[in-house]
Parts: structure tokens; C-alpha cells; sequence
């Protein structure tokens, strides 16, 4: 390839979710007029290690192909779980800026969570080690809205959504029967809490759905668990709970990612064969797993115009020669409304923000009202999908 191409390259990692291809949306048409090509890794780094990447200038063009793009869950691109070392010595790094090399990359992007950030700050190291001209730029993004820096992640507001109109759901069929019943829902949270604050909205605005919630962030006791749930069940109806996969009744655990964080067994199977032995009552636990990251079909507009927009933003700060940076949301005071702006990517990679304890009732078992009025505005709105014969139109790469 010519010296004088300058081209782009974009790469998705870690868990999907289903606003993360409205940031690369964003991302296409923030750089469009301004570089020569825009190249797509397929599986994050290690594709671009394999140098197996693809040509996504025409998309900019295609206005139906993006909007079909907006409305397709998980990473169109591919993703991976791939951790670079902390030797700024190792070959792959060599091998990475070969490829950049080769394919003309002014302009790198990556768009993740915090281990994501670790990728983008260690990259930006190098380059900077080396005198290389690249930017290297961070796009946000996961359900867990664990990263640090930014007042919430693009992908959290979707996924609360599909919780929060779950329990509202499963509430209807659950109540339907006037006896004494315990459903648990389990929902993602390794470490935090923030999607099983989702949990509790249709309580706190309907008055019905879990009236019992359980976040990593608090102590958890098996026995006071049992106690709790025990005295909800005294007026002899049916109660749902809330539990996020993290929370630390069990030790068990299926090994390690790449990133050294735990893969974890399901905790609401657990409680449940718990409540049915100790409360002799009817029982049932429900695991929302992958769906609830992936219901494109009810996400926020909310969220997918915001992933929308720091896609944007992502392209004019390379643009303007910033490196080393993520893209964040910084809220508004009064009513709602963010200002995206950049933070520098090693403050980011590899910590965790976890929900704050004025969020969390004092028993540790629901959260406050400051809780839900954090999490309102990010659930808001809903986008009419693209259907075809009565099911979702998605966009295909492979």
C-alpha cells in the first residue's frame, strides 16, 4: 500500500452487547471524508496480528446497511479476549505495528471495556516508546457499566431495559397464582452491581416485581438471604429477588479468563435448591444469560444515540492527534443530557467502578431512591426495528 494512504482501523472486544455496532456506526461516520479507508479487525487485536481485516469504506455510504448495522446485536466484527503482555519488549508488539504499517494506519480504534482500555493504553506506550505517528483511540463500552471515568457505559442503559421490562413480565405470570412462591432472577454483575439495580425498578415505580435485591458490592450470608426471604413470604404471596452472578454465596467456579477474572457457576440455581429445602415453598430460579445483552428488540434509544454519538466523537478526537485516550459521558447537571470528552486510557484499564454505597439500602438487601433516579434516563425510549416476515432484519459481515 502507498506512503501516502491514510487510513483507519476498528476493532470490538470482550463481551457484545447490543448497542456496541451503533458505535461503530458512529465511528464510520465521524471518519468518512477524512481518511482514505476505513478497515475493520475481524476478532479484535488478534485479527489484526493474523492481519485478517476487512474493507468498511463503502458502509459509510450505505445509509440502509447502517441502519441495519444500528438495530444487529453483538459484535458485528468478531471479538476476543486477547491480553497483551506487559513487556513492551515482546515480538507482538513488532508484529502488531508491522501490520499498522502495512495497511497505512494513521487512526486506531478499539472499542471495549476496562481490559479493552489495558489493550489501548499499553498500544499507545509503545507507539509512544517508538516515535510512531499513530493515534490510538478508546471506545467504551459494556453492560457491566464497570468502567471508571465516565458517568456510564454505552451498552447499560439496552441491557437494564430488557431487565428492568423482564421482571415486569415475569411479574404478571408469577402473581397470577395467589400462593406462596420465590422466583429468583439471575442477571450479569461478576463484580458489580449495576445491571441487578435494574432489578428493582418496577418496585420502586410500580410498586410490584423483586422486592428483594443482592449486589457483589454487599457481604452476602446465605442465613440472612434465607431470613429475608422467609419474612417477604409471611403475607403468603408470591416474591421475586433479584441476585447478580457475583455475589459470594458460593465458591464455586468454572477457572479463569484471559484477564484473570473468575467464570462463574450459576448462584441462582444454588439459592434456589436453598429456599426449597429450608422454606418448603415453591421455587424456581430463572438465569437470563446471554439474552439480556442481546435483546436488540427492546433496547434504549437512550443508549443506541448515545453509542451513536461517542463513536462520533471518537473519530474527531484522533482526528484532532489525541492518543492514548478513551471516549466518556460526562453528565449534565439538571435535566438529563451528557457532554462526551476523553480520558486517558491507563486510568481507565483494569479497575472497576462499582455501584456507590448511597445507591444500597442499609440491610443490604435493595437499593435507594438515588439509585433509580441515576439509572431512569438511561432506559428511555424505543427504537422501531427493521422486521422481515415477522422476525429482526440484521446485518451480515461473514
Amino acid at each position: 500500500m502507498s506512503k501516502h494512504k491514510i487510513n483507519a482501523i476498528v476493532g470490538q472486544s470482550g463481551g457484545p452487547t447490543s448497542s456496541i455496532n451503533s458505535s461503530l456506526v458512529g465511528l464510520i461516520l465521524g471518519l468518512c471524508g477524512s481518511v482514505d479507508k476505513i478497515f475493520g479487525m475481524l476478532n479484535g487485536i488478534s485479527g489484526l496480528v493474523a492481519n485478517n481485516i476487512v474493507d468498511l469504506t463503502g458502509l459509510g455510504k450505505d445509509s440502509y446497511g447502517l441502519s441495519l448495522l444500528r438495530d444487529t446485536p453483538g459484535a458485528f466484527l468478531g471479538s476476543c479476549r486477547m491480553r497483551l503482555p506487559d513487556d513492551l519488549d515482546s515480538v507482538i508488539y513488532k508484529q502488531i505495528f508491522e501490520r499498522i504499517e502495512q495497511n497505512g494506519i494513521k487512526y486506531f480504534f478499539y472499542i471495549g471495556g476496562n481490559d479493552s482500555m489495558d489493550t489501548v493504553a499499553k498500544l499507545s506506550a509503545y507507539a509512544k516508546k517508538k516515535s510512531l505517528d499513530v493515534s490510538i483511540i478508546g471506545i467504551p463500552k459494556t453492560v457491566d457499566n464497570d468502567l471508571v471515568m465516565t458517568d456510564h457505559t454505552p451498552g447499560y442503559g439496552s441491557c437494564a431495559k430488557y431487565i428492568g421490562a423482564t421482571v415486569c413480565e415475569l411479574w404478571q405470570d408469577v402473581a397470577s397464582y395467589d400462593l406462596a412462591s420465590v422466583t429468583i432472577l439471575e442477571v450479569m454483575g461478576r463484580d458489580t452491581g449495576w445491571l441487578g439495580c435494574a432489578c428493582a425498578l418496577p418496585m420502586m415505580r410500580f410498586g410490584y416485581g423483586c422486592s428483594l435485591v443482592y449486589l457483589p458490592e454487599c457481604s452476602f450470608s446465605k442465613e440472612r438471604f434465607l431470613s429475608d426471604v422467609e419474612k417477604a413470604l409471611g403475607k403468603g404471596k408470591p416474591i421475586m429477588v433479584g441476585v447478580c452472578e457475583g455475589i459470594s454465596a458460593s465458591e464455586s467456579f468454572l477457572g479463569f479468563d484471559a484477564f484473570g477474572h473468575r467464570a462463574l457457576a450459576g448462584i441462582g440455581k444454588e439459592l434456589e435448591n436453598s429456599v426449597r429445602e429450608n422454606l418448603r415453598c415453591k421455587t424456581r430460579s430463572i438465569e437470563l444469560n446471554l439474552p439480556q445483552r442481546c435483546a436488540s428488540h427492546f433496547s434504549s434509544l437512550t443508549d443506541l444515540l448515545e453509542s451513536e454519538e461517542i463513536g462520533k466523537a471518537s473519530a474527531m478526537f484522533a482526528l484532532e492527534g489525541k492518543s492514548g485516550k478513551m471516549s466518556a459521558f460526562v453528565r449534565r447537571d439538571g435535566e438529563y443530557g451528557v457532554d462526551i470528552t476523553c480520558v486517558d486510557a491507563y486510568l481507565v484499564a483494569n479497575k472497576t467502578k462499582y455501584v456507590p454505597k448511597d445507591f444500597i439500602n442499609s440491610e443490604g438487601n435493595f437499593v435507594t431512591d438515588k439509585c433509580e433516579r441515576y439509572l431512569s434516563p438511561l432506559i428511555l425510549g424505543e427504537k422501531t426495528i427493521q422486521l422481515q416476515n415477522g422476525l429482526p432484519r440484521h446485518f451480515k459481515l461473514r
